[in-house]
């Protein structure tokens, strides 16, 4: 009987323990400061999918499953487009147009938050992006695993 640990997967997990605080954070401020540099909702979502590839590679499938809900990722998509057309309608509700900047005035030029609905915007999209791309990617994961990520708890 072997009683040696396997050293693979214990340096993969420890790397990702290490690297995931990091990825996070960096997706964020992808998201976040969309509207002030290059980036935005949409490329800071998309980060996500490295996000949940690095926690399969360093924890597997059930570790990855209980880490990211596939139905808490599913309600959060859905969260992020009603949260989205909500916005876009605050400009029809004031008389303007639809997606229209009505808070422009709120804010100051350069600082995180300067401009206005522009920024809530780029949020829900980005909330969206990555409750999308974690949704499928724990799809994907799944099939490589044999199993349905939408049936497990």
């Amino acid at each position: 009987m072997n009683n040696k640990p396997e050293i693979k997967p214990l340096v993969s997990r420890c790397g990702v323990d290490l690297l995931l605080p990091f990825a996070l954070v960096y997706a964020l401020t992808i998201v976040l400061h969309g509207h002030l540099s290059p980036g935005g909702g949409f490329q800071g979502g998309v980060l996500m999918a490295g996000i949940v590839t690095m926690l399969y590679l360093g924890h597997g499938y059930e570790d990855t499953v209980k880490a990211l809900s596939y139905h808490t990722l599913h309600a959060g998509e859905g969260i992020a487009s009603v949260a989205y057309v909500a916005l876009a309608l605050m400009g029809v509700a004031v008389g303007a147009q639809f997606c229209q900047n009505i808070l422009y005035r709120q804010g100051a030029v350069g600082e995180l938050y300067s401009a206005g609905t522009i920024f809530w915007m780029n949020v829900t999209v980005g909330v969206k992006v990555i409750t999308g791309i974690g949704s499928i990617s724990l799809l994907m994961i799944g099939l490589l695993a044999g199993r349905d990520a939408s049936q497990d708890a």
